[in-house]
């Protein structure tokens, strides 16, 4: 018997939805290939015992379909919505060389970046993303399907947000979609805290979606350009065209709008205040709890990028004629100096060091203890490494495959059921509450089926668990 395919579409004029679905059913196997219109989508194949049964599963997910608004359509007559890429307007700075330690070119542009006390990640234009120890050495490598947004980390979990609207977890082997945005939003930038994903867009709007990747709330803004979104415990702030804004995480509740000098191009925060960098070359800092402007850090140009050291001891900016800054926590300007590459997207201070992914992708290590910046304010700084990737290191790629496994012992036992149109995850091994629910990526769930993941945490604040690590099948 020939294969039978149906394709359907959901897409409106309004933009809230560019999406395919497609159900092939060949013998006794069923295949589901889902994603973005014009994207190749993600697929999964399933066998049943009979032809029989491969047609009424592949029957009763097309009417599920339909009744959310899908309809038959031709592939290829829709195109792909357009991804906005950040303009790279960086001139060469004139001011002396920073002491950078080692550099590596990771192929393209790139904003996307995270440091902590393990080594760093870095993500490009490509969809490469690297991890780097703090020497420099390139440890691995994952290839996802779009251009790298940003990173961003949550407690054991790693983040990148890409152009293709899906946020990949990256806290194990192989990449897996964590969260899926609307086909409506063009992601600016992502943050995340206790699995609540705060997203900033082109449109100036931000959005919370909760840990099972189920909208929560919206808000539009009079602004445009959302570049900075920022999640803290109970709290979402979001920067933009007109300035920046406190929301609740919760229901979206609006606290306060501080209204900034410039466009607001990048932001940070630290536990009491958060920090907006602008297009008009100033850093705010701004309190948390009503918005107040507590300093002002002066730049010479549009700032790309901003970093603090722990509690805002040091401030630091990256403007777009490829110098970087640092003031004390008051504002006065304590140095200015050259990357040599580009400039800074985005940036992060660690032990001394201050980390920079720039506009042609490079990630720079630069010494920003007292002795090295004073040597290079006098011209003398090192010859920095250039680091290169092993000819060896394998692209690791998102997929759908998981191992299979008979053995339960050694990690814990989840299991997936539905729950009326939705498929949902439980923990069931002894010890963990079964009414909590599971984070766990969508595109691997299967009705009934169990799997052993390396671990599971607790959230108290949430009411969830997270799986993490490596996730088996089990047979």
């Amino acid at each position: 018997m020939p294969a039978q395919t149906t394709y359907l579409e959901l897409s409106d004029d309004s933009g809230t939805a560019h999406k395919f679905y497609e159900v092939m059913r060949s013998g006794v196997q069923v295949t589901i290939t889902y994603g973005r219109i014009g994207t190749p989508g993600q697929a999964r194949t399933t066998a049943f015992p009979t032809a029989q049964a491969a047609d009424a599963a592949a029957q009763k997910k097309i009417g599920e379909k339909v009744r959310k608004g899908y309809a038959p359509a031709v592939r290829g007559v829709r195109q792909r919505r357009a991804v906005t890429r950040r303009a790279i307007a960086s001139s060469r700075s004139t001011a002396s060389q920073a002491p950078v330690l080692w550099r590596f070119a990771s192929g393209a542009a790139a904003f996307g970046i995270f440091v902590d006390g393990t080594g760093c990640w870095v993500g490009n234009q490509h969809g490469d993303v690297y991890t780097v120890a703090h020497d420099g050495t390139v440890t691995s490598r994952f290839r996802l399907p779009d251009g790298v947004k940003c990173i961003v980390a949550d407690d054991f979990w790693i983040y990148a947000g890409c152009d293709d609207g899906k946020v990949y977890d990256l806290s194990g082997k192989v990449p897996r979609v964590a969260y899926e945005i609307s086909a409506d939003v063009d992601i600016y930038w992502l943050d995340i805290d206790d699995a609540i994903l705060g997203v900033s867009d082109r449109n100036g709007r931000v959005t919370a979606i909760d840990h099972e990747d189920e909208f929560q709330w919206a808000r539009d803004v009079t602004g445009d350009s959302a570049w900075m979104v920022r999640c803290d415990t109970g709290a979402i702030y979001h920067g933009h065209s007109r300035g920046v804004a406190r929301y609740d995480s919760s229901d979206g509740t609006p606290r306060w709008q501080t209204q900034v000098d410039g466009n607001v191009l990048f932001g940070w925060q630290e536990r009491e205040a958060v920090y907006a960098g602008t297009g008009r070359s100033r850093v705010y800092r701004l309190a948390k709890e009503d918005g107040s402007v507590e300093a002002v850090y002066k730049c010479d140009a549009p700032v790309f990028s901003c970093a603090t050291a722990p509690s805002g001891r040091y401030v630091f900016a990256g403007d777009n004629h490829s110098s970087v800054y640092c003031f004390d926590q008051h504002g006065e300007r304590l140095w200015k100096l050259g990357t040599g590459c580009g400039s800074a997207f985005s940036m992060q201070f660690i032990d001394d060091r201050l980390y920079i992914v720039t506009t042609d992708g490079t990630l720079a290590c630069i010494d920003a203890g007292e002795e090295a910046i004073r040597a290079a304010e006098r011209g003398t700084v090192p010859e920095p490494l250039d680091v290169k990737a092993a000819a060896s290191l394998v692209a690791v790629e998102p997929g759908l495959t998981l191992e299979t496994t008979s053995e339960t012992g050694d990690g814990i036992v989840v299991e997936c059921y539905e729950d009326g149109p939705r498929l949902r995850v439980r923990v069931s091994s002894p010890g963990y509450d079964a009414g909590w629910r599971v984070q766990f990526p969508k595109d691997i769930r299967e009705p009934g089926a169990r799997y052993l993941v390396e671990g599971v945490r607790a959230s108290e604040r949430g009411g969830f668990y997270r799986a993490f690590g490596e996730i088996k099948r089990i047979r």
